[in-house]
């Protein structure tokens, strides 16, 4: 799996991407995100609230419940706003 990380996500975490192994019992979005929150304290504090985020599967947006796989892409981001 390829997660991409951006804007101030990126930031906390510190990294634009990685390849993941995706585990067995991740199969949403949000287990991902949970996943992703037990790893260290920079992506326990990025993933802590999830409502200030946004995902994108496969480059196109969905919500928290979407069911992952292991050659899937999730970008993960904040709201865009404009003007």
């Amino acid at each position: 799996m390829t997660v991409l990380y951006f804007a101030w996500v990126r930031e906390k975490v510190g990294i634009p991407a990685e390849q993941l192994e995706l585990p067995a019992d991740v199969q949403s979005v949000e287990d991902l995100a949970g996943y992703l929150r037990k790893r260290n304290e920079s992506f326990s504090n990025a993933f802590s609230d999830t409502r200030g985020l946004r995902v994108a599967l496969n480059q196109e947006h969905v919500s928290w419940d979407a069911p992952v796989a292991a050659n899937d892409e999730v970008a993960f981001f904040p709201p865009v706003t404009g003007g």
